[in-house]
């Protein structure tokens, strides 16, 4: 009995800490700032739409579908369905590295810096969405 209210004690603990750390992480400066919101929301935005958007036209099918396509030289590659997924992915990834280095800048007090990253991050999903878009095109 005494040792579930001691396991009891030291869990709410741990998740009270967790809490904390979670809170004083967001109440930093960084993210009080009304571009950083608003660039994170936009870019955030971006990235789901394109989850979504590959979600809903890209079925399971066991055939091969069109990975890649130049102008030049038509199609050139093939591959699973599941491929396209990756260009969300890297999506996602990159929001998350250039987040962080956004954070580390402005921390630094280099607030332009801070914001380029961001406003590139946005321009490389809007850049991913164009072509999911073209890749929802092409197979179907």
């Amino acid at each position: 009995m005494i040792g579930e209210s001691s396991k009891n004690i030291s869990s709410k603990a741990v998740s009270v800490s967790l809490k904390k750390k979670v809170r004083s992480f967001f109440a930093e400066d960084f993210f009080r700032s009304h571009i950083v919101r608003w660039l994170a929301l936009f870019i955030g935005a971006a990235n789901l739409a394109n989850w979504a958007a590959l979600g809903i036209f890209i079925q399971p099918v066991d055939l091969p579908i069109i990975i890649h396509y130049n102008v030049y030289f038509g199609v050139d590659m093939l591959g699973d369905w599941k491929n396209l997924f990756l260009m969300p992915a890297i999506g996602l990834f990159l929001f998350l590295v250039n987040l962080s280095l956004s954070l580390y800048f402005y921390q630094r007090r280099e607030r332009i810096a801070s914001y380029l990253l961001l406003i590139a991050t946005l321009m490389i999903q809007l850049s991913l969405i164009v072509a999911s878009a073209s890749m929802i095109i092409i197979n179907y």
